[in-house]
């Protein structure tokens, strides 16, 4: 016999003891199999019950049927509560066949109870099911009405969401300030703008129009429909506004590029002494980061600490944010340590600051401990991973990133598929470049640009060319950058003719004024191509002040083709302009070297050395099994150190003219004699040897310097792909050279 029932607060006897049977993770961990009822007992199951939520509200809904059936058994009833819970949980799993048997049990469901299987059908986008119980249903209330109008609307199924409010006011029921506010909330497009007029003409003929939740959304209404200034009246005439109206204003003024507009409403805020949320503090340090405000940023931020909201993410991220993209990374640094438990976009941000300052190798130190934590990435984080990649040339890690990108769905279609285009085309895989390319089913500018670019620093100036016209075709337009693609393209195939045309149509046929970049490559065409006179003339009379880069461009070609006289003023106006640049020094003394003016050589290097010019290391890097192989001028701390030099002797051709040494930037601190053996080992020369004993005949060496190759290493290059007949392509810090049988794809034009 049941006992009898004690008050809610004081459990009966024969309840606590069937609690002590249940063990105390049960709601947490276990089965419904760890969780058997006597047979026989008519108990008001309030343990049981609570079991029953319990397993609803962690998602176990095969738990949950299993349990239902137990106490169908053993006679307990399931109380409406746990009904409720139960089709919540339904609607948030989509999960259909569960709350269409729910709905069965419920037999003569209360009013309130046939709402939640309204709701849970239209959390399940099952409307058929939906309109089937609505019709059903004796007693509509306006919460039924309701729940249907905003299920249609959250789907974006407008017509069918205003057919039924049409028969509402058909029917002379009322519609209250939910359905108004979730109509109002679906119209987030310039196309909805007339319908979103209507509804705010209705809220006002209803008596609505002081309803803080309905005018809020009409306000952010007006936003998402790109009316902001319609947004801002509604705004202005607000009896009493709340957090969501302001923000919602703010929102659109930053995204419509208003930042300044954001800002007066966040001073206004504070003039008003409205209360602040995490919200508005993140919407108003965007806007500070859109316009580069360091100093009001900071100001905000002092605000933030002192009421004590740095901690938070959804402050602290736009802080980091802030602080990167005004160039402050050691703020950034100190602000990103103090957020108690960062995101994603925190991840981001911090990866993205150490890119932008060079810092590569920490960007995936962070990415390497995040991978192996399993915590949750977005789109941004791998593009600028892949972009570390790219300036690492670490093609392993590269390759890595991007598989696990498209394994989690989170290759950006704005910038991660350029990201990768330029990724495989600085590591030397322009195959893998092209097949991302072609993937792209619509490519857009930067896409074009990312293979273009590509094709040009590879020396395919005609494949470069021929992606520019199918551009052409394309709706995509071209911009400054495209035009340094093929511009150099031409430069470095010698198309001399072709570059002059493109720099003359650039602003007559495609709108993009030429900068002093462009007109440096211009320069670069024509020197290289011996045209020094017409090179010299550009730099003279081009529409900007020439830049160091105009003159060291004149003055390699003037190195190239041997004239001592322009070489002297190119090299005049380069180290008056850029008085530590090591190249123009280097230039002259090769110079006046090949004229045989070795008291002129010796002043260019008496004054490098007075003026303590310091050199970047050379350095270069080979991958062979997985592993980065690094090398410096006569580095010996290799393991197979004696193979390479025993390779090396092998191979290297003899040097005796003393006058043909050129100094390079990877002796430049030696003397002389010094020089003529460290050519010999020079960090490419040791790489490529090192290739040829670890890499088989049919697999080419890839290497990667970070200074120019020097004439004797491209020669020496060249006559060991002669020799052994390997593939060896060479990416210096401006090109990529592909040798075979004697021949580098450059053609000797670099």
């Amino acid at each position: 016999m049941a006992s009898p029932s004690l008050p809610p607060s004081v459990p009966s006897q024969t309840a606590a003891a069937r609690f002590a049977r249940i063990p105390s993770s049960v709601s947490l961990k276990s089965t419904s199999s760890s969780f058997k009822i006597p047979h026989g007992q008519q108990q008001q199951g309030q343990l049981e019950n609570l079991h029953l939520v319990s397993l609803s509200k962690q998602g176990k809904l095969k738990e949950a049927r299993d349990f239902l059936k137990q106490m169908d058994e053993a006679g307990v009833l399931v109380n409406p509560h746990s009904y409720e819970s139960l089709l919540e949980a339904c609607g948030k799993m989509a999960s259909l066949s569960d709350g269409r048997l729910i709905h069965r049990r419920l037999g003569n469901p209360s009013r309130y109870l046939e709402n939640c299987v309204l709701k849970m059908y239209c959390a399940c986008e099952s409307f058929r099911d939906a309109e089937e119980l609505f019709d059903e249903m004796l007693e509509k209330d306006v919460a039924s009405w309701g729940i249907l109008i905003s299920g249609y609307s959250q789907k974006g199924r407008l017509k069918e969401a205003f057919r039924l409010c049409a028969r509402m006011i058909e029917l002379g029921i009322g519609l209250n300030s939910t359905v108004f506010t979730n109509l109002l909330k679906s119209l987030s497009d310039p196309s909805v703008l007339e319908i979103g007029e209507q509804l705010h003409s209705l809220v006002i003929r209803t008596g609505l129009s002081t309803n803080v939740s309905v005018i809020t959304a009409i306000s952010n209404m007006y936003v998402k429909c790109r009316q902001l200034q319609r947004a801002k009246l509604v705004f202005d005439q607000m009896v009493e506004t709340n957090a969501v109206a302001w923000t919602g204003l703010m929102m659109g003024y930053t995204r419509a590029g208003k930042q300044k507009d954001a800002l007066a409403l966040f001073i206004r805020m504070l003039k008003e002494g409205v209360e602040m949320d995490q919200f508005v503090f993140s919407i108003t340090l965007k806007a500070c980061s859109g316009l580069e405000y360091l100093n009001l940023g900071r100001q905000i931020h002092g605000y933030i600490v002192k009421l004590g909201l740095e901690s938070d993410v959804s402050v602290g991220t736009p802080v980091v944010d802030l602080y990167i993209k005004c160039s402050c990374f050691d703020s950034a640094r100190r602000a990103f340590k103090r957020i108690s438990e960062p995101n994603d976009a925190s991840w981001s941000a911090i990866i993205t600051g150490y890119c932008q300052i060079g810092e590569f190798e920490k960007s995936l130190q962070i990415f390497r401990s995040l991978r192996l934590k399993d915590m949750a990435m977005n789109s941004f984080i791998y593009t600028s991973i892949i972009q570390a990649c790219s300036a690492l040339a670490d093609y392993n890690m590269g390759a890595q990133a991007h598989a696990d990108a498209i394994k989690r769905g989170l290759v950006s279609y704005v910038h991660g598929e350029s990201a990768m285009i330029t990724f495989y085309s600085k590591c030397g895989r322009l195959d893998y470049a092209n097949q991302a390319f072609e993937s792209i089913d619509e490519p857009d500018t930067v896409a074009w640009t990312a293979i273009i670019c590509g094709h040009a620093y590879h020396g395919n100036a005609f494949e470069a060319l021929k992606l520019f016209r199918r551009m052409q075709s394309s709706t995509a337009r071209p911009n400054e950058v495209t035009f340094i693609g093929v511009l150099t393209a031409c430069s470095h195939s010698g198309l001399v003719t072709e570059a002059k045309l493109y720099l003359e149509s650039m602003s007559r046929e495609y709108g993009v004024d030429p900068t002093i970049d462009h007109y440096d490559c211009m320069v670069d065409a024509y020197a290289r191509a011996g045209l020094l006179q017409e090179a010299y003339e550009l730099v003279k009379n081009m529409p900007f002040e020439p830049d160091a880069m105009s003159w060291k461009c004149l003055l390699g070609g003037c190195w190239i083709h041997r004239n001592l006289e322009l070489g002297e003023i190119a090299a005049g106006n380069l180290l008056q302009l850029d008085p530590d640049d090591t190249a123009g020094y280097i230039l002259m003394f090769n110079l006046y070297g090949s004229h045989g003016k070795w008291d002129e050589a010796a002043r260019v290097r008496s004054v490098m050395g007075a003026r303590k010019l310091k050199k970047e290391l050379s350095c270069s890097w080979i991958t062979v099994k997985g592993k980065v192989h690094r090398f410096i001028v006569g580095d010996k701390h290799h393991p197979r150190t004696d193979d390479i030099y025993r390779k090396l002797k092998e191979l290297n051709c003899s040097v005796t003219d003393v006058e043909s040494i050129h100094l390079t930037e990877e002796d430049v601190s030696f003397g002389l004699p010094e020089r003529k053996q460290l050519l010999m080992e020079h960090s490419e020369r040791l790489a490529i040897a090192f290739g040829l004993i670890s890499v088989p005949n049919n697999v080419p060496i890839v290497i990667f310097k970070n200074l120019r190759a020097c004439k004797h290493c491209h020669d020496f290059a060249k006559h060991v792909s002669m020799v052994t007949g390997h593939r060896i392509t060479i990416r210096d810090s401006c090109r990529f050279h592909h040798f075979h049988l004697g021949k580098c794809s450059c053609d000797d034009y670099w």
